[in-house]
């Protein structure tokens, strides 16, 4: 019976280091929320809701902490307006925020910004999906992928059509008069018997390393037709693509977010099936994924985690993982956790001896407090809180924003 109370203690204080900061409401109040949350100097919130607003598109919104601790919401924008729809909807990527205050992400129109003014916000489309150099997403990818700012105030991403319809890493600089966009790199312009072994469809965020080379995942090609995960190196003479992995079943398969980069160079990621573990399917339920570079050059890959098991410790994680200053690993899953709800987890992994992780569960999502979160976890500037989105469920059922105490 000791052993039970204490079990139950921990789980209870686990679940009560979380809070709802917003409940979504649905239709003017927006719903629908498949990107995460930025974060600015003072310590608010932006994102964006998929569906909902004033015209039923979405919309984009900040959150405000008061000084009692309160959050208040407020829609910065609402999308495609009946009488002039230039500005797109469906916004279901994060946004990026730079020095200023200006926030950038993409609808279903191209890649806009945002700037804060004394009487509201502006909206300008300064990438457009439908010109001659845009590419419109497929069908199974949820929007072109999360944008990466650099400290100069250039975007980068996946939004590239490329020279042989396979996809791009593209950088958008800002001008005189327009943006102006370049591809830095084009897949798939050799490929060899009809496989694109450097892989092609690239998704989701990039990620940078100290040196300023680029990480980034395809959907498919590779070795094993797959997807691969790669680095583009930033040599003198332009970018040259390396290979990390081929995403195959028994390792992790299909990934469904992009990589993130530590202090030393190793690239961490999730897939969302494959490992081998129960309870989703003969792939597996997906894994989080470690690729370390040996002194030899070559990379290795290591699986700090295997969803063994889908109704108790989550499983398909959608989402990019997020590190502490320790090294700890945070994500989520889309799915398990709650053997009634399966809406998915919050985890944390720790790094210990010989290699060895341990698997923590920090919030099982109920529905009631979120369901399946698809976005990455972000954390604040003191490192005390992080902060997601659900994609569905609270009190109201349209998604929620909460922050989590590791």
């Amino acid at each position: 019976m000791a052993i039970l109370l204490l079990l139950w203690a921990l789980a209870t204080s686990a679940q009560n280091n979380y809070k709802i900061l917003y409940s979504f409401k649905g239709q003017a109040d927006g719903g629908g929320v498949f990107a995460g949350v930025a974060l600015d100097a003072k310590g608010n919130l932006y994102g964006v809701t998929s569906g909902g607003g004033a015209y039923g598109s979405g919309t984009a919104f900040e959150l405000i902490r008061s000084s009692s601790d309160h959050w208040n919401k407020t829609i910065i924008h609402n999308f495609c307006h009946p009488q002039e729809c230039n500005d797109g909807s469906l916004p279901m990527d994060t946004p990026v925020l730079d020095s200023k205050g200006n926030l950038y992400d993409d609808s279903s129109a191209g890649i806009f910004q945002m700037t804060p003014g004394p009487h509201g916000w502006s909206f300008k489309l300064i990438h457009s999906y439908f010109g001659p150099e845009g590419r419109l997403p497929p069908e199974n990818e949820p929007g072109i992928g999360d944008l990466l700012l650099d400290t100069a105030g250039n975007l980068y991403g996946t939004f590239g059509l490329g020279k042989n319809y396979n996809g791009a890493i593209a950088e958008l600089s800002p001008g005189t008069y327009r943006w102006k966009e370049k591809n830095l790199y084009d897949f798939c312009l050799h490929p060899r018997n009809g496989v694109c072994l450097g892989g092609y469809l690239p998704g989701y965020r990039l990620a940078w390393d100290s040196a300023g080379n680029l990480y980034g995942v395809t959907l498919a090609g590779g070795v094993t037709r797959g997807g691969v995960a790669f680095q583009l190196e930033h040599t003198t003479h332009g970018w040259k693509e390396h290979v990390l992995l081929n995403f195959r079943p028994s390792g992790g398969y299909f990934p469904y977010a992009g990589p993130i980069v530590d202090q030393a160079g190793n690239v961490y990621g999730t897939t969302l099936q494959g490992g081998g573990g129960g309870g989703c399917g003969p792939t597996g339920c997906g894994t989080v994924y470690k690729l370390s570079k040996g002194k030899d050059g070559r990379w290795t890959e290591t699986i700090p985690y295997n969803f063994p098991y889908y109704p108790k410790n989550g499983g398909g994680p959608a989402a990019p993982v997020t590190l502490d200053k320790a090294g700890n690993i945070y994500g989520t899953t889309s799915g398990g956790g709650d053997p009634t709800c399966s809406c998915g987890v919050v985890f944390k992994l720790t790094p210990g001896d010989g290699g060895k992780w341990t698997y923590q569960i920090l919030h099982r999502f109920t529905g009631e407090d979120g369901w399946v979160p698809q976005a990455g976890l972000i954390f604040d500037n003191d490192y005390k809180h992080l902060y997601g989105t659900t994609t569905e469920g609270g009190p109201a059922g349209y998604g929620v924003v909460f922050e989590i105490t590791p």
